[in-house]
């Protein structure tokens, strides 16, 4: 990829990342709701996954909850980070999340949560997945979308420019839900589907909050970033401008995530097409009890009963 292309600092972002590593267990609450969700959704899934990859697993908690159900025989932990390998159960390899070392049609299951929105290229690591999935073999993955943190993003920003004159970018950009399910379809991946999940995090401060999302990798790691330090007295007009606008009754503050749940299917001859135009076996007209008429055609429909106005 073209150096005009990157958007992080991916030797940075592991750096700070293995910084934190000792707190991720006690910082795992977004983690822990997307292993819930995804093992949930693989559970429903009645198929066996003789061997599933989690693909940037911090340390190992989405992989650990899907090697738990009957359906999936052994698991495989790939992280970027060296610090987070050593926290992983075994066997666990280090690699980035978009340069993968598996064979093509190795793999029946990918599960990745919260680690593939910072990468690099996004459509080359799906790419890689579809074809280190098997034929019929699943990727089930969850990435912050684009209303995620959007209270920090505001505040950052409005604290730098009264206080500097001027403001640069704090908190990485994610893309929308259906960014996300564009970005499926062009990898390549079948029956494609992407939903969202918005959740407010309470925090004790803002300090809090900014401590976790770092542990979590998303701090600024953006290669468009200042690489001057966030002066003190403009992360303290921070943190008062988020209380201000922020704080809940009982002194605490609130925060946005919003969780995009991506799944798709490596391509197989046995899966569900969409129908040829022209080969449906019933007409829309005879469902919906009309007559159909030809493009050139003017319809008439029943004229909708008078709306009573009200008065004043």
């Amino acid at each position: 990829m073209s150096e005009e292309r990157l958007l992080f600092d991916r030797k940075l972002l592991r750096t700070r990342r293995a910084r934190f590593a000792h707190e991720i267990e006690a910082r795992e609450f977004l983690l822990a709701h997307v292993a819930s969700e995804i093992a949930e959704r693989v559970a429903i899934m009645l198929r066996p996954f003789p061997l599933a990859l989690d693909l940037g697993a911090y340390h190992g908690l989405l992989g650990r909850k899907v090697a738990e159900l009957p359906s999936v025989r052994a698991m495989i932990y790939a992280e970027s980070a060296e610090a987070f390998v050593a926290l992983c159960p075994r066997p666990a390899l280090l690699c980035d999340e978009d340069l993968l070392p598996f064979k093509d049609a190795s793999l029946n299951l990918v599960v990745s949560g919260l680690a593939l929105h910072r990468v690099n290229d996004l459509p080359g690591a799906l790419i890689q997945i579809r074809r280190a999935l098997a034929p019929d073999g699943l990727l089930m993955a969850a990435l912050l979308g684009a209303r995620s943190l959007i209270e920090l993003r505001q505040v950052l920003i409005e604290a730098e420019a009264e206080t500097e004159g001027g403001a640069s970018p704090r908190i990485a950009p994610f893309a929308d839900v259906r960014d996300y399910g564009a970005l499926l379809h062009r990898a390549g991946f079948a029956l494609p589907v992407a939903d969202a999940d918005v959740l407010t995090v309470i925090y004790p401060s803002p300090r809090e909050l900014m401590r976790e999302v770092r542990a979590l990798g998303g701090g600024n790691v953006l290669l468009a970033r200042s690489k001057a330090p966030l002066p003190r007295r403009t992360l303290e007009r921070a943190e008062a401008i988020y209380r201000e606008r922020h704080a809940t009754q009982d002194g605490r503050v609130s925060a946005t995530f919003e969780i995009v749940f991506l799944s798709g299917w490596a391509p197989h001859a046995s899966q569900q097409k969409p129908l040829k135009p022209g080969s449906a076996a019933q007409r829309l007209a005879d469902a919906l009890h009309t007559t159909e008429r030809s493009a050139g055609d003017k319809a008439s429909f029943p004229a909708a009963p008078p709306q009573k106005k009200k008065d004043g």
